[in-house]
Formats: structure tokens, sequence, C-alpha cells
């Protein structure tokens, strides 16, 4: 891949859109090298699928104790400046 190439993933968002984000990782042997919150085994991606379904941070917190508050404070702060600089 040349310099500058972006791959992009199913969620058609680029594959190093996570790389800044320190609540999150990625690794080829875990969770088939999906993005997931740091330290676990729970996709980035879950959180957004609970939040869209109507889970509170709390509830998903609850279901999913690997993660922590910080981390999922970090990820929607992540997703809200990555909104911010697109102008959308």
């Amino acid at each position: 891949m040349k310099n500058g190439d972006e791959v992009m993933t199913t969620h058609g968002i680029a594959n190093d859109y996570w790389e800044s984000c320190a609540a999150v990782e990625r690794s080829i042997g875990k969770v088939s090298g999906a993005w997931v919150f740091r330290g676990s085994r729970v996709p980035a991606h879950a959180l957004y699928e609970n939040l869209m379904a109507g889970a509170s941070v709390d509830d998903f917190l609850e279901w999913f104790p690997g993660v922590e508050r910080w981390q999922v404070e970090a990820v929607l702060e992540h997703e809200s400046r990555a909104l911010v600089n697109s102008g959308l």
C-alpha cells in the first residue's frame, strides 16, 4: 500500500481512524482484528449498537464489566471531535 492510501473497514471508516484514541486497540489475533476497548475483547462498535438501541452508558458498563467509564468517554469524545472536524 502506498503512503496515504486508506484501507476501509466494513463500516466505511478508515482503519487508521481509531489510531489516535488511547481507549481502544486492535490486534489481528484478538476478535478478528476489530477495534476493541483496550484490555478487553469488547468491540468498540458494541458501544454504538447498544446506545442506538436505547441503552445508557451505565447500562453498557454494567453489561460489559471489562470496559471502564473513561474508555467510553474517550471513544465518544473521539467521535465527537471527528464529526466537528469533518464539518458535519
